[in-house]
């Protein structure tokens, strides 16, 4: 008899309520989730899971064993490894860049007339990126500065032979150990294409060249592609600062049309935020029956429309599903990235329409509005109206909303976050590095990343930095992990009073901050780095960034991005922890590299503690390690000065 596949309680899947209640929904009513489908995926191919499979030729699929050392072309277990490594941080670039291509191009079609409802929304910004770039823009029109501007982007994706401009935003230490290792990218096109051809059979056969190639395409990721989304969103749609909000599944109104926004793209739910308080929207509603619209988010779309307006968060990646189970979504909206294929397959069960509007990314099922950027404003409220017009068809027997919703405070970019130091006038990073050398704050840590049904949904996240806050340590987040902290009610200033320990807890008082601050999409992890190239360029913590006492986390990520990500960050100097491992345990040897090797290259590694406690332990000593290397691992000691002390002042 074939064994049945072991389920959980719903409560051992999720941490917050909402999620709770929802997926006992969901089995109540038969409901097909990634949680029950997780259940049916339990034995995961071991060969798989090691990174021993090649599939790159059709004289394989290879699998390596202890009998079966090598492929049929030769290739070993380090080779495969390698190679199948530097295809995930391809894919991961691709998808970070892509995004990022998608915004400077219309940020092109701006500068020339052509955006439609879009404009430059913060000129300071576009003149602030242009002065770091070299272009002239004192006394020159707006439009024409962001031609230039739109026109060096490009080229950060089409560069044949330069390395990449953004690179040039790094401290300079930083840039000297890229040249000198021979990572420094040119143009992400070219540097994913690379990836490919490496790892095409009888091509790249050294593991070590294979590796190094994909911290090399990593970089063209943070430092090019992923930096250049955050600049050119910012000047488009507006730099993000401090904005109160909710999340969870218990913003959806009861009485309201409710539409969902998920994916990753910010330019049409730019347009849906504005369309969604259109008088002429919302006395369609009204006609209706609804007492409004509610526009609410999932997943980074979520995070982008947060920032900048603070509409409400729905959930981060696993809750997609149990948003639609809810019963009380009128219409799912999807662009790119991290929608699930099973969405119209969940929505049949309801009335839930959905909707996909980007022509690389349709999904048998869904209804495809491929969306106009011309005329993105009229396209949106089609798009609401449409959602209106199926108000009617919800089931109030099967609508049942979660009571669960935290306030929260987002938008902090790097910007905010001078602002927030030092006002507008004395905007700096000085108080934080202050803070830090005088061991208030034990160091700053950036958690990044997805949620994965493999173990309880947010559970490692929220326990991790629940822990970090105790010992001082400030928190910065971006992605599903800061959607967890919303959703846990740690993204106020309040939460410091109750969670932070002494010294974060009197800094956060001071200048009124949560002890979390939520700084974007997973998109803008380029901003954690930025951050900490303004500590560097402070002064007091180093010339370099693997001088600062910081470390990233992924606690329970899952996407290719991640992937790149996480190498992005070890090339700059900044350890990462995972939550669970890549898939190149079948190579001792991309292992060793991976996890000590690249301390010697760029002062940082990958460290892999499936346990949040574990991490916690781990965090603090790469903290204290890089402390006690600045000399500022020590309690600063108060004196009470005699007058034989004043004397010998000579003050």
């Amino acid at each position: 008899m074939e064994k049945q596949p072991a389920t959980r309680a719903p409560q051992d899947r999720a941490w917050d309520a909402a999620s709770v209640q929802i997926i006992g929904k969901a089995e109540r009513e038969g409901a097909d989730t990634c949680f029950s489908r997780m259940d049916t995926q339990q034995n995961q191919c071991g060969f798989g899971k090691g990174g021993i499979c090649c599939r790159i030729c059709y004289m394989g699929p290879c699998r390596i064993t202890a009998k079966a050392p090598r492929g049929v072309c030769g290739a070993d277990a380090d080779t495969i490894v390698a190679r199948n490594y530097l295809r995930e941080v391809a894919g991961g670039t691709a998808a970070h860049s892509d995004h990022g291509r998608h915004l400077v191009l219309l940020l092109k079609k701006v500068a020339q007339g052509h955006g439609g409802s879009y404009q430059i929304k913060d000129e300071s910004a576009l003149r602030d990126a242009a002065r770091k770039y070299g272009i002239e823009e004192c006394d020159r029109d707006a439009k024409d500065v962001a031609n230039d501007l739109a026109d060096i982007f490009v080229k950060e994706f089409t560069s044949q032979e330069e390395p990449v401009r953004t690179l040039q935003l790094a401290p300079l230490k930083r840039q000297g150990i890229w040249k000198q290792h021979g990572i420094e990218p040119q143009g992400i096109d070219r540097m994913v294409v690379e990836c490919m051809h490496r790892s095409t059979m009888g091509v790249d056969h050294d593991y070590r060249n294979i590796l190094m190639h994909a911290f090399r395409t990593s970089l063209a990721d943070g430092w090019a592609g992923s930096r250049v989304a955050s600049i050119t969103s910012d000047i488009l749609f507006g730099t993000p600062a401090p904005v109160r909000s909710r999340a969870n599944l218990g913003v959806l109104g009861a009485r309201t049309v409710n539409v969902i926004v998920h994916g990753h793209e910010p330019a049409l739910s730019e347009m849906l935020t504005a369309a969604s308080s259109d008088p002429e929207i919302l006395d369609y509603a009204k006609a209706a029956g609804a007492a409004g619209v509610t526009l609410a988010g999932i997943c980074c779309t979520a995070n982008e429309i947060l920032i900048r307006h603070g509409i409400s968060v729905a959930g981060n990646f696993l809750q997609q599903e149990l948003a639609i189970i809810t019963g009380a979504v009128e219409m799912m909206i999807t662009d790119v990235q991290c929608c699930m294929a099973s969405l119209p397959k969940v929505a049949s069960a309801y009335h839930t329409q959905i909707v996909s509007t980007s022509d690389i990314a349709k999904t048998i099922g869904a209804d495809h509005d491929a969306f106009d950027e011309e005329h993105a404003y009229d396209n949106a409220k089609k798009l609401l109206k449409r959602a209106i017009d199926n108000y009617k068809n919800r089931d109030p027997r099967k609508v049942a909303i979660p009571d669960a919703s935290k306030p929260l405070v987002a938008g902090f970019s790097v910007a905010a976050i001078k602002y927030m130091l030092g006002g507008t006038f004395r905007g700096s990073f000085r108080p934080l590095n202050d803070a830090i050398i005088a061991g208030r704050i034990k160091g700053v840590v950036g958690i990044v990343g997805c949620s994965n049904p493999k173990s309880k949904v947010d559970h490692y996240t929220n326990t991790l930095t629940a822990e970090l806050l105790k010992r001082n340590i400030l928190v910065l987040k971006t992605g599903c992990a800061a959607i967890a902290s919303g959703k846990e009610g740690l993204l106020t200033p309040e939460a410091a009073l109750q969670m932070a320990g002494p010294g974060l807890k009197e800094v956060c008082e001071a200048v009124g901050m949560p002890p979390v601050l939520h700084m974007g999409s997973c998109v803008d992890n380029a901003r954690i780095l930025e951050a900490a190239t303004e500590v560097v360029m402070e002064g007091g913590l180093g010339d370099d960034l693997s001088d600062v006492p910081a470390v990233g986390v992924a606690p329970e990520w899952m996407s290719e991005k991640a992937v790149a990500i996480g190498c992005y960050f070890v090339a700059s100097g900044v350890d990462v922890i995972l939550g669970h491992p890549f898939r190149i345990s079948g190579s001792a040897n991309v292992t060793q590299f991976l996890n000590e090797e690249t301390r010697s290259l760029f002062g940082a590694s990958f460290h892999v503690c499936p346990d949040p406690n574990e991490a916690v332990a781990k965090i603090v000593e790469l903290l204290d390690r890089r402390r006690e290397k600045l000399g500022i691992n020590k309690k600063a000691q108060r004196k009470a000065l005699d007058m034989k002390d004043r004397r010998a002042l000579n003050v």
